[in-house]
């Protein structure tokens, strides 16, 4: 028998330990499958001689898992009955206390009690697989636990809700019904069926095609605040890199002094500013040396600004432009980047309209007191447009998603460029159910074995 996503169900009971693998003051071990609550009552006895059989879904026995004579832990026993269970199945979830040996010894009685070791994601899995979710939903359980900020929590949590999932059937939905009405007119002609009228399906294509464009303008945005951005602070000796890096990190991770040089190497951190998490790197200074440490940490700094996702490009307010400040402006055209004016408190000596010339986000900023950090942040923001995004949208989250709504993408615009010149309506039919296809895809409706297992590869056991 075959669920609704035409895979058959497992007859396998799995099990895992589904809290972090660390020491806690919980741990779960969960089982799921068609011999779940018989392979618990094996390693749980209740404290008043229950059973597992004898309560309802969505209730709790509290006793002890003991492996064979020998009591292991305290549990407590929490039932929940098919369907009405997150993987569709029968589950039992046993939760003792969290010490790594504990839930190793209940997760091994287990084992010789009949279940066998869960895969990576393959809770998630079944519960795609039972249609209890959908592959983006699916997608964005391991988004919820890897958020870094709000903004990327709510994001994946609204994607958890079926957010985007909503997007991609309205647009599904309306490219449905076109390609149905073109069929039905073309096999049907004589029978009493509305024309085709070429204006109407050129708009109904410009609405999807606008619906998908949009979706995959947020994606870089939304990577950005899911995964974050290296990003890379420049500029000449002395004009406060390692301050502004210290400034962002909330400590003193880079050594300050008066003196110029005094940052060799590459300090790296990560912090969230605003929604955005930033891989920072604080470099050497830019600038001609001749000696040979100093050097090698120069170099470095040109690298690091080259394979940047963002330069902030650090300027010194109270002093002219020189060769290497203008050296740095050179390297960083063409990249995603800010001018950042330090030193905002002294009186400026700066000359703003060169500056103006080559960057389009500038920020005056004073690392040492923290003035301007706002701006910071709104700069930034702008430049990634993540200002834009609206966490309760749905928003693409994964490179599979991408590649499947680009492909829904061109085929639209097949089908409208075909409207435009004149070709017969098979051919824009054909390049409709091209896109319906690979919206179809994107959803996990019609999603092949291979991509369901690249899915759930990425995931945690135990999830």
């Amino acid at each position: 028998m075959k669920n609704m996503n035409g895979y058959s169900p497992s007859s396998k009971t799995i099990a895992a330990i589904s809290t972090p693998q660390a020491p806690g003051g919980i741990g779960i071990v969960r089982i799921s499958g068609p011999q779940a609550r018989e392979i618990a009552g094996k390693v749980f006895t209740s404290r008043h001689g229950k059973t597992l059989d004898e309560i309802k879904g969505y209730t709790a026995l509290y006793g002890r898992v003991h492996d064979g004579e020998t009591d292991i832990d305290e549990a407590i026993a929490l039932n929940f009955t098919s369907p009405a269970s997150f993987t569709g199945e029968d589950v039992v979830e046993l939760s003792c206390h969290g010490g790594l040996y504990i839930m190793r010894r209940v997760l091994k009685a287990v084992f010789a009690a009949g279940a066998v070791p869960a895969g990576p994601g393959e809770f998630t899995r079944r519960a795609f697989l039972n249609g209890k979710i959908g592959l983006t939903e699916a997608e964005s359980v391991m988004q919820i636990i890897s958020a870094q900020g709000e903004q990327a929590a709510k994001a994946a949590l609204a994607g958890h809700d079926g957010a985007l999932e909503r997007k991609i059937i309205k647009i599904r939905d309306l490219l449905i019904e076109t390609a149905a009405h073109l069929s039905a007119w073309a096999d049907y002609p004589e029978d009493d069926i509305p024309q085709v009228n070429p204006e109407m399906l050129e708009t109904t294509l410009l609405t999807a095609k606008m619906e998908i464009e949009r979706l995959l303008r947020q994606f870089d945005a939304g990577r950005a605040i899911r995964e974050g951005v290296s990003t890379v602070i420049a500029g000449r000796p002395n004009v406060g890199k390692s301050t502004l890096m210290n400034l962002l990190s909330g400590c003193e991770r880079s050594i300050v002094t008066e003196y110029a040089g005094t940052t060799r190497d590459i300090v790296e951190d990560t912090v969230i500013l605003g929604d955005v998490p930033l891989r920072l790197s604080d470099t050497a200074g830019i600038h001609t040396t001749n000696d040979p440490v100093e050097k090698i940490g120069v170099d470095r700094a040109r690298g690091k600004v080259q394979e940047a996702q963002l330069v902030l490009a650090v300027f010194d307010s109270s002093q002219l432009l020189n060769e290497e400040d203008r050296e740095l402006i050179s390297i960083v055209q063409g990249s995603s980047a800010i001018a950042v004016v330090n030193k905002s408190d002294l009186p400026a000596k700066i000359d703003m309209k060169y500056i103006h010339k080559y960057f389009k986000q500038i920020v005056y900023i004073s690392a040492l007191s923290g003035e301007g950090l706002q701006e910071l942040k709104d700069a930034v923001a702008e430049l990634l447009r993540t200002s834009e995004l609206n966490p309760a949208d749905g928003i693409l989250f994964t490179e599979r998603q991408r590649d499947a709504a680009r492909q829904a993408g061109d085929c639209v615009r097949e089908a409208l460029m075909a409207v435009e010149s004149g070709i017969t309506l098979d051919a824009v039919t054909v390049s409709i159910e091209g896109a319906i296809s690979a919206l179809l895809e994107l959803t996990g409706e019609r999603a092949t074995e291979a991509v369901v297992d690249s899915v759930f590869s990425h995931f945690c056991v135990g999830k």
